[in-house]
């Protein structure tokens, strides 16, 4: 009976903050190796401005999910960004790791605004910009 498991410590983060990601979107602050010490996983909020696009990119070995809170967006995807998706608010979004993707809003005059859950627990560390695929689209 000698062995004291160490606390572990909860924390409420309030994203007050946000950062501009090697992509071209906005994130906010939130739950990552960086702000918490967090060991696999990285949530935060992400905004596209309204008609904007994000850089063509890929997280290597790290699998993302988004969940749209509101606006339309859309997403190229694929080697050579020859697939396409919609997602709206109330939609899912899995991007399995390694995959390309460039993500748009569709909206001329609303953001786009999700809940991105990442399995690299640091921010913008797999972030991979492919600015080879940028002008395809």
């Amino acid at each position: 009976m000698g062995y004291v498991k160490k606390q572990a410590v909860c924390r409420v983060i309030r994203s007050t903050q946000t950062m501009e990601g090697k992509q071209a979107t906005r994130y906010s602050i939130a739950v990552s190796a960086e702000s918490v010490g967090a060991k696999g996983l990285c949530v935060h909020t992400i905004t596209i401005p309204p008609g904007a696009k994000a850089k063509a990119h890929l997280h290597e070995n790290h699998e993302t999910s988004i969940y749209v809170l509101s606006g339309h967006a859309g997403m190229w995807y694929g080697e050579r960004l020859e697939h396409h998706l919609e997602a709206q608010s109330g939609d899912f979004i899995f991007i399995p790791a390694g995959v390309p993707h460039l993500p748009y809003n569709l909206s001329p005059t609303d953001p786009a605004i999700g809940i991105a859950a990442r399995t690299d627990p640091n921010e913008q560390e797999s972030v991979v910009l492919l600015p080879e695929l940028d002008g395809l689209r």
